[in-house]
């Protein structure tokens, strides 16, 4: 148990994963350090709408200031907000730079929550380089959608992954619905970046 997970006194309540589900792993290479890499994802938890083109807006909630075991953000995935989560970080690693997402409450978003995780880390590369990753564990609602959404997550994780790498080198936000979105993935696209990582699934 880390010194932050020692501090919260309430468990944060886990999935049961009592069902099939599936498991993608997307990776980058990040030419940015590992710790600032990991404060980004995770010290700024309520801030992922800076960097990922799935999150349309992004917030702390219900008391939470910064990323620890326990606290609580809110994701809108569409322009309108009806389509939402509620996640919280479940289990946090420092020193290996791991952290555990669990998603809590969902409206429109096709995943059985108590049977879905996502794992976030980070590695570091020992030449000022780093590498992200994105273990997510899933089970669609329906079930049978599993396949399709498999491949939307591929993309939608790696494009988190290039934002997150573009917000941290030049400040500009890469938020769900904007136009940085096209630009920035355009950008990648035409220098040979964008398909530039490991992609595993079980």
């Amino acid at each position: 148990m880390t010194t932050t997970q020692a501090q919260h006194t309430a468990p944060v309540a886990q999935p049961s994963m009592s069902k099939p589900y599936r498991t993608i792993v997307v990776e980058r290479q990040i030419a940015l350090p590992a710790e600032q890499v990991w404060n980004a994802l995770v010290m700024d938890y309520g801030q992922i709408s800076n960097y990922s083109p799935l999150v349309y807006a992004s917030d702390y909630v219900d008391g939470s200031l910064k990323g620890e075991v326990g606290a609580q953000r809110t994701c809108a995935f569409n322009a309108s907000g009806n389509r939402w989560a509620k996640e919280t970080i479940a289990e946090l690693d420092h020193e290996r730079m791991r952290m555990k997402n669990i998603m809590v409450e969902a409206h429109k978003f096709p995943l059985n929550t108590d049977n879905s995780y996502a794992i976030y880390y980070v590695k570091d590369n020992g030449d000022g380089t780093s590498t992200a990753g994105y273990e997510f564990n899933f089970r669609a609602k329906p079930a049978f959608m599993g396949f399709m959404m498999a491949r939307q997550f591929k993309k939608g994780l790696n494009e988190t992954l290039i934002g997150l790498e573009h917000f941290l080198t030049t400040g500009e936000r890469v938020t769900g619905g904007s136009d940085s979105v096209d630009i920035v993935m355009k950008a990648y696209k035409s220098d040979g970046r964008y398909d530039d990582y490991v992609y595993r699934k079980s």
